[in-house]
């Protein structure tokens, strides 16, 4: 069996060093080198030839940590490794993955495109903002959702039956749906208005949250407009808590701000994109670390992933 190798980017190294650990491996040595003019160069700094090699970059603003995911797998087709995963937690520029109005690009597909044309043999990722995404590959995609990490945190609140399960959109309805058959609690929904791009107009809840403890689902927090509005609405019509688990915390200025005055008792979220907690201390961080390794260590066992997913 090829050895296993894992390698990480500049600013993914602080979740890289946690999944290394938790596969039992060091975290492999990797140089980067800058220039002067903001051009960089990759360089291994030990064999890679032969070895099934592991790159963990999310590719989060700004674009720097896609071109350099770019430069980390064709550096390794060039040196021969056999196989080059790229491990992505935040899989940037996925809300483009359609045309919603004319004249605009796909960029989720020209990422993907570039990934699959610099060599990647396979991607693991996790909460993609659109499932069908994964369309978008020519080779094999591990698609992992951040419920295995965030089900065992709503449990150990024991709300019981006073919980509720909310969507901040109408968008994010299958995904709070499937928390809600889990739990076997109500569901309720947002329905928002967007006057533009990161800012709501209006917003209308849909189910009652009188007097319960709600619950918000969502795969992704960037200026934090809509997730508060819903929350601040939700404590209007008599919510007794709102907590958030976020898969993906962008927190765009100015998110930090909005979330402290916000009705969020809490923002639960997971480490994919890193957050310092001072800036916003309602913001709880749960790590991805394990979630990763054990797919990883399936991956390359050749076992099955299905143990890795609670429910999609």
């Amino acid at each position: 069996m090829a050895e296993l190798k894992v390698f990480s980017g500049t600013n993914s190294r602080y979740v890289a060093l946690k999944i290394a650990h938790q596969l039992g491996v060091e975290l492999g040595k990797l140089n980067i080198q800058h220039f002067a003019d903001g051009e960089f160069e990759v360089c291994y700094e030990e064999p890679v030839r032969g070895a099934e090699v592991y790159l963990i970059q999310s590719t989060f603003n700004s674009s720097e940590n896609l071109m350099e995911l770019l430069l980390m797998v064709d550096a390794a087709k060039r040196a021969s490794a056999q196989k080059v995963i790229a491990v992505v937690p935040y899989f940037g520029w996925a809300r483009q993955d359609r045309k919603d109005k004319p004249r605009v690009s796909i960029a989720a597909k020209l990422v993907a495109n570039i990934l699959i044309a610099a060599g990647i043999d396979r991607l693991i990722t996790m909460d993609l903002h659109a499932d069908q995404i994964q369309g978008f590959f020519d080779v094999p995609v591990d698609h992992l959702y951040a419920s295995s990490m965030f089900v065992p945190d709503i449990e150990s609140l024991n709300l019981g039956d006073n919980m509720v399960i909310a969507s901040p959109d109408v968008g994010g309805a299958k995904r709070a749906n499937s928390y809600a058959t889990y739990f076997n609690a109500p569901l309720v929904l947002c329905h928002k208005h967007r006057l533009r791009a990161n800012v709501v107009e209006s917003m209308t809840i849909i189910g009652e949250v009188e007097g319960k403890d709600v619950i918000l689902i969502d795969d992704m927090v960037d200026t934090a407009g809509t997730i508060c509005k819903a929350a601040t609405l939700m404590k209007e019509h008599g919510a007794k808590t709102v907590r958030a688990y976020i898969s993906h915390a962008v927190m765009s200025d100015p998110a930090s701000e909005r979330v402290m005055a916000s009705g969020l008792n809490e923002l639960v979220i997971s480490d994919s994109i890193p957050f310092d907690t001072d800036k916003c201390p309602k913001v709880r961080i749960l790590s991805v670390d394990k979630l990763f390794a054990r797919t990883i260590k399936h991956v390359h066992m050749k076992e099955s992933i299905s143990e890795v997913f609670l429910f999609k």
